[in-house]
C-alpha cells in the first residue's frame, strides 16, 4: 500500500551541523509537500484571483506580486485553506511535529507558498 510519503520527491537539500529540527522538518516534509501540491495551489489561487478582481489577468507584474502577498497574509480564510491542504498530506508522525510548533510551522508553510506563487506567476 501507498503512503503519503511515497507520493513525494526527495529532496536532496544540505543538511549542516547548524541546521535545526524545524528546518530539518521544513527541508524534508514542509518542502516535498508543497512541490507535490503545487498544481492544487496554484489553480486554487487564480481562482481566488479572479473572483477577487475580475481583471487579475491584465494588472501588472508588480500588482500581482503586491496582491499575492496581501491576500496570503489577511485572507484568514484563504491562508488556512492553504495550510489544510498541506497538512493534510502530513503522516501521523509528522503530524505530532507539526502539533509541536503550529505557528511557526504555519508561518513557514505561508512564506514558502508566498514565494512559489510569485514564481510562477506566468502559470496564474
Amino acid at each position: 500500500m501507498i503512503n503519503k510519503t511515497d507520493l513525494r520527491e526527495t529532496l536532496d537539500l544540505p543538511l549542516f551541523d547548524t541546521t535545526s529540527a524545524t528546518e530539518i522538518f521544513q527541508n524534508q516534509t514542509l518542502r516535498p509537500v508543497l512541490k507535490l501540491q503545487n498544481e492544487i495551489y496554484l489553480m486554487l489561487f487564480k481562482d481566488y484571483a479572479l473572483r477577487k478582481i475580475s481583471d487579475f489577468d491584465t494588472l501588472k507584474r508588480e500588482q500581482k506580486i503586491t496582491f499575492i502577498d496581501q491576500s496570503l497574509q489577511k485572507d484568514n480564510a484563504l491562508r488556512n485553506t492553504f495550510i489544510g491542504i498541506t497538512i493534510g498530506m502530513l503522516t501521523s508522525e509528522e503530524m505530532k511535529i507539526y502539533l509541536s510548533d503550529v505557528k511557526s510551522f504555519n508561518k513557514r508553510i505561508i512564506s514558502m507558498l508566498t514565494e512559489r506563487i510569485k514564481s510562477q506567476l506566468e502559470l496564474i
